[in-house]
Order: structure tokens, then sequence, then C-alpha cells
């Protein structure tokens, strides 16, 4: 009796553990709210504003490019190596490195010098930066007072200057041996610069104006 009562005991406790949230399905829950959002929020809300006839017409976040130039890699390689461990820590993939296209003698920037680091999000792990940067990350920058609208490209695609990864709470400032920045750069299927900044707008960008005039 006391064995089936033990086995009973250890067989409600597995139970309850296993309905509880791991950090996983935590992770997918909060990149599917984002995905809804933008289904049954996001792209109603075009629609009307813009007269879109097709739930096709819609733009949509293709991808979000992060940038981190190393220049000081010239005469410490090893400053790079510090700027790709961080930068796929703040966005959870492995960053491309990149290298100079040509040489700069001013500089002493040779062809082929590796000077930087990129990484490209797309789908689930771009909404979950996403989430994190709007969320948690800008609200983190001293005297912040909302972004920019003078850096659109002209073709629907937004790019912003993060000054210090510190901002990231991923990052560990005791270990930091140097502050850097990055150029975040958001890639919309916009044909506009205003359809891409109601867009972003409604994902939670913080923009300092509340819109853009359509030209």
């Amino acid at each position: 009796m006391a064995d089936k009562k033990i086995k009973k005991e250890g067989a409600e406790k597995k139970e309850k553990s296993s309905k509880k949230e791991t950090a996983p399905e935590k992770e997918i829950r909060i990149k599917a709210r984002l995905r809804e959002e933008y289904k049954n929020d996001i792209v109603p809300s075009l629609m009307k504003k813009f007269g879109y006839k097709s739930v096709m017409q819609v733009p949509k976040l293709d991808k979000i490019v992060v940038n981190m130039g190393v220049g000081a890699a010239v005469a410490d390689p090893k400053i790079l190596e510090e700027a790709v461990k961080e930068l796929e820590t703040i966005t959870g993939q492995k960053p491309s490195v990149r290298k100079a296209k040509k040489a700069i003698s001013n500089f002493k920037l040779r062809e082929g010098l590796k000077i930087g680091a990129m990484v490209t999000l797309r789908k689930e792990r771009m909404y979950e930066f996403l989430d994190r940067l709007v969320n948690i990350a800008l609200p983190r920058v001293r005297d912040f007072r909302g972004l920019s609208d003078k850096s659109f490209d002209g073709r629907g695609n937004y790019t912003l200057g993060v000054k210090e990864q510190i901002i990231f709470p991923e990052i560990n400032v005791e270990k930091i041996t140097k502050v850097m920045g990055m150029d975040v750069t958001f890639v919309t299927t916009a044909k506009s610069d205003a359809e891409a900044f109601d867009l972003l707008s409604a994902f939670g960008v913080p923009f300092a104006k509340k819109e853009i005039k359509t030209a």
C-alpha cells in the first residue's frame, strides 16, 4: 500500500510539473503573440488607413539586420572577437564577419581585413529581437525621447543607431572591455516611408513624431 501511495504522489507531482510553462514554450508564446498581433490588429488597421483592397498589399516586416562596425579591430583583432560574441548574445544568432572591401591607407586599413560583424534576423528570431529592442533595450537609453523619423531610405526601410551595446540586459557591463554601437535596419515590404512608419509604429517602435505625411 505504501509503495502504491508513493507512486501515486510521484505521478501527481510529475503531472503538475508538466503543466508548468517552460522557457522555450514561453518564448514561442511571445513570438506567436507578435504574429497574431500583426494578423489581427495591424493588418486591418493598415488596410483601413491606406485603402488596400487585398491583405497581400499590406506591408510586412521582412527582416531585421543588425550590423556592428569595429574599426578598432584594425589595431586589436581581439576587439572583433568580443563584438562577435556580444552580437550573438544579443541576437541569439551567430554573426557573419564582415571584411573591408578596399584598402584605406590613412586608416591603415587593408583590403580583406575583418572589421565588423552582422546578423540577419527573420521570422521567429526577428519578432523576438524586436520585442526586446522596443520594450526593454530602448527604454534603457538615457534621456530617451523617441526615435527620429529622418532615417527612412525612401523605400520603406528604416535604420536606427544604437550607441551602446549595454542597453541590452543580456550584456554583462562588468565583463565588457569596450563600449560599442551598432546599426539596426528594419527591412519592410512597404512601398513608401509613410506606410513603413505606420507599420513599425504599430509594432511599438517609439518614434518621436506621430506620423509621416505622404508625399
